[in-house]
């Protein structure tokens, strides 16, 4: 998916083709139950969470994987083994096929995301 111009997350949802959007709508409910206190946004094209402004979480569904933004360096760090053996980016969680998604491990990821401020990468 290109970057979209939806105003919200649910117009973001809406352009999303079937099976991926069932799986990103579940990310969206997590991160909502997860990041109490933070603000849902879109931000360069993608659904995404804020504290005081500043951008900690997002994500998005691209042309071959779904992606999982997590843009604290320090809970990338504190969770460097389990994220180990995925496909990662500096700051961009990827999973090919949308069955393959871990939602304990972002659950655990938002979690330790919303415990504290860090710093963004």
């Amino acid at each position: 998916m290109v970057r979209s111009s939806a105003d919200d997350v649910d117009g973001y949802l809406a352009e999303v083709p079937g099976e991926r959007r069932a799986v990103l709508a579940r990310v969206r409910r997590l991160c909502r139950a997860e990041l109490v206190g933070f603000d849902e946004v879109m931000a360069y094209g993608m659904p995404a969470y804020e504290r005081d402004g500043v951008c900690e979480i997002a994500f998005a569904g691209q042309k071959q994987y779904l992606s999982f933004y997590l843009l604290r360096s320090d809970v990338r760090e504190a969770f460097e083994e389990r994220l180990s053996g995925q496909d990662m980016g500096k700051g961009c969680l990827r999973f090919r096929r949308p069955e393959n998604v871990d939602f304990d491990l972002l659950r655990d990821l938002l979690r330790a995301t919303a415990a504290r401020p860090g710093t963004i990468c």
